[in-house]
């Protein structure tokens, strides 16, 4: 039987079972779960074995991993936090910012249709190779130049990698910072949060490497035909999980996939979310700043994704695709299975963090079976 290690307030000892279960019951291989509630942290465990640069050792306290689009939501708080000090109206034209964006009939893309994948920019015209997620420049210009695949604000269609950049280029061009600098000065930092969008080497030795699913990203969502959106979103290019393992994917700054962090530092930069702006014995943010969430942007089946998604600014909102218990909740997830679930009516942040992946973009059961025991929990 796995060790699990890590601490667990009295109540929430169902937390740990649950997730022990995942090794005996869905294969799971290394990971970790965090969950706090008003503030305080309720649920703090790791276990199993992680691959590392210098070979397999225990997951252990401090380990992190790429987390991939649960990246994504550092990046809405980013572009939140903006909007809340007046620098940012998420109604405004992009164009407003970033001039050249206007292009080819975007001028009234607004910031509020990337964060909601409806601006028509889930992929590139040109045909793009690996190395090119390691180049923001090349791929913002591309974007600034092309027409949308379908009319902005009509729909969403999974904006898997491209969201990021596009946000960051909007920060960079506002703060004169870079999304992961900005995130870490503004967020990160003030939280005391382990998570970074660009990682050092300093942190190299305790980066674990993904275990890459056997299918490739998007084979989860049963419409790719070719030529269709999901094709020319996920498979240009085509990306190889492992390659999250590398360095230079490390090193890079992709807002919407290369985080790296664990469970703790996600639920950690959350519990801002779940307690209204304030953490760390900090505010960052105002509670209107963070209404701005609920503000629904869309809703219906996701082009990319073909699933039946509600989306507010960034967050998806309770709905057919995951239906919270409390209305004033949102969550996102990233491909293999990692997860950030915010209960504003409860004061909940909850984060799962997995090495092995499994092709799945919209989550899985191993990062369920905690979060329904936390809730258990908190009914008891």
């Amino acid at each position: 039987m796995t060790e699990i290690h890590g601490t667990v307030a009295p109540g929430f000892e169902g937390v740990r079972d649950a997730f022990a279960a995942n090794w005996e019951h869905h294969g799971e291989v290394g990971a970790s779960v965090c969950a706090t509630v008003a503030g305080e942290v309720v649920v703090d465990l790791w276990g199993g074995t992680a691959t590392f640069d210098d070979g397999d050792h225990d997951w252990q306290e401090d380990t992190i991993i790429n987390v991939w689009s649960t990246t994504k939501t550092m990046s809405f708080l980013c572009c939140l936090l903006l909007a809340d000090r007046g620098e940012l109206d998420l109604y405004e034209p992009v164009a407003t910012y970033w001039p050249e964006f206007a292009a080819a009939g975007k001028e009234n893309i607004a910031t509020r249709h990337i964060l909601s994948h409806s601006a028509g920019l889930s992929g590139w015209d040109e045909p793009l190779q690996r190395d090119d997620l390691l180049d923001p420049a090349k791929l913002v210009q591309l974007h600034a130049a092309q027409a949308p695949w379908w009319e902005p604000g009509t729909a969403s269609g999974y904006h898997a990698i491209s969201q990021g950049y596009l946000l960051g280029e909007i920060v960079q061009r506002i703060t004169g910072e870079s999304l992961g600098q900005f995130f870490a000065d503004e967020i990160a930092g003030p939280l005391d949060a382990d998570f970074h969008i660009g990682t050092g080497p300093e942190h190299d030795d305790r980066i674990a490497h993904v275990i890459a699913p056997d299918a490739p990203l998007g084979a989860d969502t049963g419409v790719l035909q070719p030529g269709s959106l999901a094709v020319r979103t996920l498979a240009n290019p085509a990306l190889d999980a492992s390659f999250s393992s590398t360095k230079p994917w490390r090193r890079a700054e992709i807002p919407a996939a290369g985080g790296h962090g664990n469970a703790r530092s996600v639920a950690a930069i959350h519990t801002l979310t779940a307690n209204n702006g304030v953490a760390n014995g900090q505010r960052i943010i105002s509670e209107e700043g963070l209404a701005r969430i609920f503000d629904e942007q869309i809703r219906g089946m996701d082009q990319v994704l073909g699933t039946d998604l509600v989306l507010g600014m960034g967050f998806g909102l309770p709905g057919p695709m995951l239906p919270l218990p409390n209305p004033r909740s949102c969550y996102w997830g990233g491909w293999g299975g990692s997860l950030a679930i915010i209960d504003m009516d409860a004061n909940i942040s909850f984060s799962y963090v997995m090495n092995k992946m499994e092709s799945t973009t919209t989550g899985d059961l191993r990062g369920a079976g905690p979060l329904m025991a936390t809730y258990a929990a908190l009914m008891a």
